[in-house]
This record gives structure tokens, C-alpha cells and sequence, in this order.
């Protein structure tokens, strides 16, 4: 959907829920709803440093990833303003399998991008490992 197909007033992200909410099973809207509220008021109240781990939260260990995709795209419509953000998979190494990742549509599409981004994610993973080191060797808290 384009923006000039908005209706007046409306914020992709209230269009996107609207979306899910007819396309959804009412238990599953609701169940998604109870985890992107708190992230959506943090957006709307401008405290974005906090949204850093909120689909990795302990509470959410049992949440369906059909769930977990879909609050990530609501997420990344209510910081983009965009709605064509999808979820994909990536393989950065073997000794953690596929991650997923957020990225709008053109890009998703595009193999030397994804590579790009698999290969930030990867020297990420390096420096976090080699801080992580350093830190465990000062025998400082490791929890990065």
C-alpha cells in the first residue's frame, strides 16, 4: 500500500494492525497485540533505546515465530513508515543456523545486499565474541 492510499490520518503501522487484525485468528491478533503495545507506546513516547531486545524477551520464549515475524513487521512499519518490510532468513554460520532479519522488500531481493548485511552480522558476532573475551579475562560481567 502507498501512501497516497492511506486514509487520512493514518499511520501505516494502525493500517498494518488493521490488516492483521481481519487476516488473523482473534486469539493470535490479541496475542500479538500484547506484544507489540508496549513497543508501539516506547515508539510513540520516543524511548527507542528500550525496544533493543523486545522480541527476545524471557516471557515470550513459547510465542509462535508465525507471531514473532508479524510483530517484527509491525515493529519495523512503526519506525519506517513503510509496509513493505519482510522478515528473512540468513545464514551467517553453522554453530547458530539461520537468523532472521527485518528488511524492506528491495533490499530483501537483493543477494549482494543480504551478503552485505550477513557479513556485518558476522564481523558484529566477532567483535561481541572478542569484547566478550576481554571482559571475562578483567573479570567483568560478560552479559553483552
Amino acid at each position: 500500500m502507498n501512501e497516497p492510499e492511506l486514509p487520512p490520518d493514518g499511520r501505516p503501522v494502525d493500517v498494518y494492525l488493521d490488516l492483521l487484525r481481519i487476516r488473523m485468528a482473534s486469539e493470535d491478533y490479541e496475542l500479538l497485540l500484547s506484544v507489540v503495545r508496549p513497543v508501539l507506546r516506547a515508539i510513540d513516547e520516543q524511548q527507542l533505546p528500550a525496544l533493543d531486545f523486545a522480541l527476545e524477551d524471557s516471557q515470550q520464549d513459547g510465542l509462535p515465530q508465525e507471531i514473532r515475524d508479524e510483530a517484527a513487521l509491525v515493529i519495523a512499519t512503526a519506525v519506517t513508515g513503510r509496509m513493505d518490510n519482510k522478515v528473512i532468513e540468513l545464514h551467517v554460520d553453522e554453530r547458530t543456523g539461520p537468523i532472521r532479519v527485518v528488511t524492506d522488500a528491495d533490499t530483501a531481493d537483493d543477494p549482494v545486499r543480504l551478503g552485505e548485511i550477513a557479513d556485518y552480522i558476522r564481523e558484529r558476532r566477532r567483535l561481541d565474541d572478542e569484547l566478550r573475551g576481554i571482559a571475562e579475562v578483567s573479570g567483568l560481567p560478560t552479559d553483552l
